[in-house]
């Protein structure tokens, strides 16, 4: 069984983080070709393709800036212990023992608009490009394109060796629409 739910908006990179060891996210080759598409963008264009204020776009805009296609620098941080929405309050990270971060780590994947897909303790740099960003790249005119089968491949990879697969979708439609049903080796229970 897996279980996808999607990322948050606001981020935590600087409470103190419980020593994990980082692992490193599938595609991050594919993150650093997004990046570089990315650093392309103005402030004033990231604004308008991801409809957000001008602070925030001056903001991701020096992140993409930042980013390195590494895990191990001070500034990237395990995905779980990194995003801070509705669901990682829920989730309250803080209250798991390492039984249950071992069994999340195995059991529990987050959708990505820029990683394509995180296990809890992949280490990710600060961001935001949301799944449903028309951003224009080698592959298409937004990040469905980009990401094509790529994300279902990884859940059936992860999937093959459960005797009845069942993937749980707790995201959000955006981000599932990552995912392609019709080729999902798996139940879905949504």
């Amino acid at each position: 069984m897996l279980l996808v739910i999607s990322p948050a908006k606001t981020l935590d990179y600087t409470s103190i983080c419980p020593q994990v060891v980082p692992t490193t996210p599938a595609f991050l080759p594919q993150a650093a070709d997004l990046i570089a598409v990315c650093r392309q963008l103005t402030p004033a264009a990231l604004a308008s393709l991801m409809q957000i204020s001008d602070k925030l776009a001056a903001l991701n805009v020096a992140r993409f800036a930042e980013w390195q296609p590494t895990i191990d620098a001070p500034a990237a941080r395990p995905a779980i212990f990194a995003f801070k929405g509705d669901v990682y309050t829920g989730l309250d990270v803080a209250t798991l023992t390492a039984a249950d971060l071992d069994y999340a780590q195995s059991t529990l994947c987050i959708l990505s608009g820029l990683y394509g897909l995180l296990r809890p303790f992949d280490g990710m740099w600060p961001y935001r490009l949301e799944m449903g960003s028309r951003l224009v790249n080698a592959q298409g005119k937004d990040l469905y394109a980009f990401w094509g089968t790529q994300i279902t491949e990884a859940l059936n990879a992860r999937l093959a060796d459960e005797a009845a697969p069942v993937l749980i979708n707790l995201a959000s439609q955006e981000y599932f629409e990552a995912v392609k049903p019709a080729h999902l080796q798996a139940r879905i229970v949504s």
